[in-house]
């Protein structure tokens, strides 16, 4: 009896301990009624890095991070540095290098507060080195190329003393930076660092109520009052097809949500981002004013995904929001907090593959993340979907729906395939399910377009029936009673 409570007792243990090695990072999702929906994890934190651990002292208020290939590049800018970090293919992270200075015209020249740094397809460096108010070119092997400082413009005002903040090279090597004051958009560079103009600006946000006090005030009071000018991006990302993601904290008119907060930019700075979700990619969609934090999320960040999905890193509240190509909210995990995949003061992300990293500057480490089997499903539905394998996709989301029974976009993913493979009842079904009107309303339509083809023969034929045969009936009676007159 004993020996068989001990081996009960034991048996407890070994399955806490197993509970407890998989902690949840309060992953969640947003129903049709915008209330938030518990879900299983998608992501858990596999590795913290600090700068302890690779030797070379803390990091210091870093601000970019960037990844390419197995190399994760921390701009370490309260040490004026940029860390490379390499991972294995075991998948332990090791010291690559630490970048102080860089080797100018043969003179060593430090770098002064680095906030970002891009590393393009043919692995050209760009550096913003902030506090010397230049973009540094690099080879691969780190050689010094040329050096883009403030342009003799006279479109950029007198104020701007060209602190570059955070950059991207597209596929044409042009270069596109967030420089501090500047508002008019991104600045843009051509492969010789030469400046062409401004791209993507935002657009002028203001509150009806300024507007119509400025119609009257004097020209006194307009003075004290803020311009309508429109605010700078906060951080801009490339995807795999060369267009450009930035974030923004642009309030609405009413200054209760961001207006656009994520945008995908073309070569034309047209905002070409698809926002065909229940709501707009905006974070959260109701908050409250609990802990010291108010007011709507704050996108800092954002990394796209092959598949046109992206994450984005909310600074009010520490949260990843990950959002499909259509502009579906997928999922959202992390909060402010001390907790393992929580943070302080979120900076930056990027991605390795399927892995999201993350940076916190308070912190000052970095957070990997890797995918659950939940979340690898979710990606692996649209994957299939996106390569027009719909029947895949639908039995896909129909293992997700074994996982999570309340996730909305499962319903929706096997009628989106439904819809693709001409099942438009079943689609319809789906859709309704989970109240997706859009959706349902384009299935309804074409369901009773294929009714109507199919059953046209049927419908002229009642039609001929009510039409001839009375006719016929008509007919026939006038001539028997003109046979019998006869």
């Amino acid at each position: 009896m004993k020996k068989t409570i001990i081996l009960l007792f034991l048996a407890i243990f070994i399955i806490s301990a197993v509970v407890y090695a998989e902690p949840t990072n309060y992953t969640y999702n947003y129903d049709y009624w915008d209330e938030q929906a518990i879900s299983p994890d998608a992501y858990r934190v596999s590795a913290f890095l600090l700068g302890t651990a690779f030797d070379i002292g803390h990091f210091r208020d870093p601000q970019g991070l960037f990844i390419k290939d197995n190399l994760v590049y921390v701009c370490d800018s309260g040490n004026n540095r940029i860390v490379v970090l390499e991972v294995t293919p075991f998948g332990d992270h090791v010291l690559n290098r630490v970048v102080n200075s860089v080797l100018i015209d043969g003179e060593e020249s430090d770098l002064a507060y680095p906030m970002d740094l891009f590393q393009c397809r043919n692995n050209y460096i760009y550096i913003a080195d902030t506090n010397n108010r230049r973009i540094l070119k690099l080879d691969g092997q780190w050689n010094h190329i040329f050096t883009i400082t403030r342009p003799d413009d006279e479109s950029i005002d007198d104020f701007v003393e060209f602190h570059p903040l955070k950059l991207v090279v597209d596929f044409a090597n042009r270069i596109f930076a967030q420089v501090r004051g500047v508002n008019k958009g991104l600045m843009e560079f051509d492969s010789r660092g030469d400046f062409t103009g401004y791209m993507g600006a935002n657009k002028v946000s203001f509150k009806v109520v300024d507007y119509i006090w400025r119609l009257f005030a004097t020209q006194e009071q307009k003075k004290r009052m803020n311009l309508f000018i429109p605010t700078e991006y906060n951080n801009i990302a490339l995807d795999n097809e060369g267009f450009v993601y930035a974030t923004n904290a642009t309030m609405s008119a009413w200054g209760d949500v961001p207006t656009d907060p994520v945008r995908r930019l073309n070569a034309m700075g047209q905002d070409i981002l698809i926002r065909n979700g229940y709501k707009k990619p905006v974070g959260d969609l109701v908050w409250g004013d609990a802990g010291g934090i108010s007011g709507p999320s704050r996108f800092i960040d954002v990394v796209a995904f092959d598949n046109d999905s992206y994450a984005c890193f909310d600074s009010a509240r520490g949260r990843i929001f990950m959002y499909d190509f259509q502009g579906n909210l997928l999922y959202a995990f992390g909060s402010i907090g001390n907790k393992e995949g929580y943070f302080q003061i979120p900076v930056a992300i990027d991605r390795m593959g399927t892995a999201l990293y993350t940076l916190d500057s308070r912190f000052a480490a970095v957070t990997r993340f890797d995918v659950t089997t939940y979340g690898q499903k979710i990606n692996d539905a649209l994957d299939e979907y996106r390569a027009g394998r719909y029947e895949s996709s639908a039995l896909i989301w129909e293992e997700v729906l074994k996982m999570n029974g309340n996730y909305d976009l499962a319903y929706i993913g096997i009628g989106r395939a439904a819809l693709r493979q001409g099942q438009y009842q079943k689609a319809m079904e789906y859709y309704k399910l989970k109240h997706f009107r859009e959706g349902y309303g384009k299935a309804f339509q074409l369901y009773r377009k294929q009714w109507m083809e199919d059953n046209l023969w049927k419908i002229l034929l009642i039609v001929a029936i009510i039409v001839l045969v009375p006719a016929a009936i008509k007919y026939s009676i006038k001539l028997v009673k003109e046979i019998r007159d006869a």
